[in-house]
């Protein structure tokens, strides 16, 4: 399904890191520095403005762990554990198998990071299949987010809370045995962001592995089996081009990713918890803006998007 129209956007918010061409809150994202890359994927840095007794409705749907520095609004989300409300706040998100309701009231800043799949493992032993559609307090897992809420002046650059970011990272990372994700893992992230298509066997084949062998590596590194991995990167594209935050080049080619339209309806439809049509027409602020950072980040890992050049949505300079 080609998008239609405009897609609805809600005009109580203003944004504070740019717009899309539709005029949609974007958020100020990149590149981690050279030598985070092997455990940190994107960072980002969202600074929206709203009425102070505004409440906004809205979900999430990331396919990695990310850390998120919460430094305002008063935040409610529905997780696996139940319903999490939290102000200022350092936290470790699990991916989302689907999309996760989650609510703000008030002008919001999240700054923040996503993992590399394996981390967890790698660093703690995690086992990602415990940690899907939950949300826990940074400091559960032996991250030293409780520090950086104090670090991060809420006034500050963009620039300069990223740059805050990593140089934490690099310290926490420089006073552990940091090792390094599976690559199997890693490689198969890759597949997912660049050629969600593959089928399982034909990655396990590929990679000289079997799919029993691939299938645990995916429920520890990823939470879900690698069917549900590649679905997932799919259904994310597909959301980024309906909300026009993809390359329009890529339109068909993504829609052609599914059988037919009734396939992608369908499988839109279980992940996002509304159609196509309904996705376009409603207002998805915060769902748009994880989006497009991971859209950005796709489009960095297929060589597309230079650093320091707009990707192809963004309004202005």
């Amino acid at each position: 399904m080609r998008r239609q129209g405009e897609p609805g956007i809600d005009r109580a918010l203003v944004p504070r890191m740019g717009t899309s061409r539709d005029g949609q809150p974007l958020s100020y994202n990149r590149l981690p520095s050279e030598d985070l890359r092997p455990w940190v994927g994107w960072l980002y840095a969202t600074k929206v403005d709203a009425p102070a007794d505004y409440e906004l409705s809205c979900s999430l749907l990331n396919d990695t762990s990310m850390i998120r520095i919460q430094l305002d609004g008063d935040w409610t989300a529905q997780t696996r554990d139940g319903t999490l409300n939290h102000g200022r706040a350092g936290l470790y998100f699990g991916p989302q198998s689907k999309a996760m309701p989650v609510q703000v009231r008030g002008s919001f800043i999240s700054v923040g990071m996503a993992l590399k799949p394996g981390v967890g493992h790698a660093l703690f032993g995690m086992n990602l299949s415990e940690y899907v559609d939950r949300i826990i307090p940074g400091s559960d897992v032996g991250l030293p987010v409780d520090a950086l809420l104090e670090t991060l002046d809420p006034t500050a650059m963009p620039e300069i809370w990223l740059q805050t970011l990593e140089a934490a990272t690099r310290a926490f990372l420089a006073g552990i045995t940091a090792k390094e994700p599976d690559p199997v893992a890693i490689a198969f992230e890759y597949m997912a962001l660049t050629e969600p298509t593959i089928t399982v066997a034909e990655f396990a084949r590929e990679y000289g592995i079997s799919t029993r062998q691939l299938e645990r590596i995916c429920l520890r590194d990823f939470g879900l089996a690698p069917k549900q991995v590649l679905r997932r990167a799919r259904a994310l594209d597909m959301a980024s081009a309906l909300r026009g935050v993809a390359d329009n080049e890529e339109a068909v080619e993504l829609e052609l990713r599914y059988h037919d339209r009734s396939h992608m309806n369908r499988e839109f439809a279980e992940l996002f918890g509304m159609t196509p049509r309904q996705f376009i027409e409603t207002p998805q602020p915060l769902m748009t803006l994880a989006l497009e950072s991971r859209q950005s980040r796709r489009l960095a890992v297929l060589h597309r998007l230079p650093a320091g050049q707009k990707p192809p949505w963004k309004q202005g300079d």
